[in-house]
């Protein structure tokens, strides 16, 4: 049997340029978060979960209108998080990003990524479809288990707005990454939350 993740990042918020953390979705992200859905239109979802912030509550709010079966239920475990502190293989130029951090933040956010693994990154004895809608670094965290990479991995893989990463949780075998941050649903002027590439 095989358990399938489907995670979703949610849409573009109106203020995310002015340093907002959570406000409402802009109507670009309403439109990406329409649009995620139609790509999933053919999956049959057994459960679906949100984080609780607004940005992504909102996105599973859009979505279940095109997916009414799916009822997308609040976990704290999506909360957006920092997922593990700086690490002494990590390399020096992830270093300044955790000055804003305190070690309480970065430790409540490795035990909550912690409980999301355990909750959700495990075999299945029977096929289990299920869709997260939450943040670029929880995202990225479960990718980096994917790979059993280490903690500080998750640093740099990023997703945009209602982009779409699939994992595959095999019984005897490890944990397969089938798409990561696949954004062919979204047609170019909808595709945001990406870091601006810098010039050379």
């Amino acid at each position: 049997m095989s358990h399938f993740l489907y995670l979703v990042r949610h849409g573009e918020q109106q203020d995310a340029q002015h340093g907002v953390t959570d406000g409402p979705l802009s109507e670009r992200g309403k439109r990406q978060a329409t649009a995620v859905a139609q790509r999933l239109g053919g999956v049959p979802f057994t459960g679906a979960w949100h984080s609780p912030l607004r940005s992504s509550a909102e996105t599973a709010r859009i979505m279940n209108e095109s997916l009414p079966s799916i009822e997308p239920k609040p976990s704290a475990l999506l909360f957006d998080c920092v997922p593990s502190g700086p690490t002494p293989d990590m390399p020096n130029a992830f270093q300044n990003f955790f000055g804003s951090f305190t070690e309480a933040e970065t430790e409540a956010g490795h035990a909550q990524m912690t409980d999301a693994v355990s909750e959700w990154l495990t075999p299945s004895i029977e096929d289990r479809h299920d869709l997260l809608i939450t943040h670029n670094f929880v995202i990225a965290w479960f990718v980096r288990e994917v790979f059993a990479a280490p903690a500080w991995r998750w640093m740099g893989i990023n997703q945009a707005n209602c982009g779409l990463t699939i994992i595959r949780v095999r019984s005897v075998k490890s944990p397969e990454l089938i798409t990561h941050n696949d954004l062919g649903h979204l047609p170019v002027e909808l595709r945001t939350g990406l870091p601006v590439a810098q010039p050379y």
